[in-house]
C-alpha cells in the first residue's frame, strides 16, 4: 500500500477490523517514513459472473446496477442503505452458489423480489413492475392481491 502523503510503500497494519457487511476488512495504518496514518478497505475478488439476459444477449453483472435497482425500489420507503448492500450480497451469494459463471436474469430477479416481499411490500411491487414489465394496472392490481392474506384469486372483502 503507497502512503498518500509521502507514496512510500513502507508502512505497519495498527489495527485490522472487519466490516459490518462482513465481505471486507478495514484496516488502520501508519507510514514508517513520513508517520502519516490513513485506512484502507480490503474486499475480496468475487469470480466474474455474466448475466445472460431474455433475449441471450450476455453482459458482465454489474453490482452497482443490482444495487441501482434495488436502491429505485426502496425509494422513500423506512430501507437504510445498510438492509439494501446486505440483500445485495446475499442475492450475489445465492446465485454464486446455485450458478457457476453464467447466471440467468430471471434468477437475479426472483432472488430480489423474493427478499424484497419479505422486506418491504410496495417496494417489492415497484421491483416487480420493472421487472415482470406489467403494461397495464390491472397486473398492479393481480400482484397486489397476490400480497393480500389468501394470494391471488381471494375476492376482497365488502362492508355491510
Amino acid at each position: 500500500m503507497r502512503c498518500p502523503k509521502c507514496t512510500s510503500i513502507e508502512d505497519k497494519v495498527i489495527d485490522s477490523r472487519i466490516a459490518r457487511d462482513g465481505n471486507s476488512i478495514r484496516r488502520r495504518r501508519e507510514c514508517l517514513e513520513c508517520g502519516h496514518r490513513y485506512t484502507t478497505n480490503e474486499e475480496f475478488v468475487r469470480d466474474t459472473l455474466v448475466v445472460v439476459k431474455r433475449d441471450g444477449r450476455q453482459e458482465p453483472f454489474l453490482r452497482e446496477k443490482l444495487l441501482g435497482a434495488i436502491r429505485a425500489a426502496c425509494h422513500k420507503r423506512p430501507i437504510d442503505n445498510e438492509q439494501i448492500t446486505m440483500l445485495v450480497e446475499d442475492v450475489i451469494d445465492a446465485v454464486e452458489a446455485r450458478y457457476d459463471t453464467q447466471v440467468p436474469t430471471q434468477a437475479i430477479g426472483e432472488h430480489v423480489m423474493q427478499r424484497l416481499r419479505k422486506m418491504d411490500q410496495v417496494a417489492y411491487v415497484r421491483f416487480a413492475s420493472v421487472y415482470k414489465e406489467f403494461r397495464d394496472v390491472s397486473e398492479f392490481v393481480h400482484e397486489i392481491s397476490s400480497l393480500a392474506p389468501g394470494g391471488a384469486g381471494a375476492t376482497p372483502k365488502t362492508k355491510k
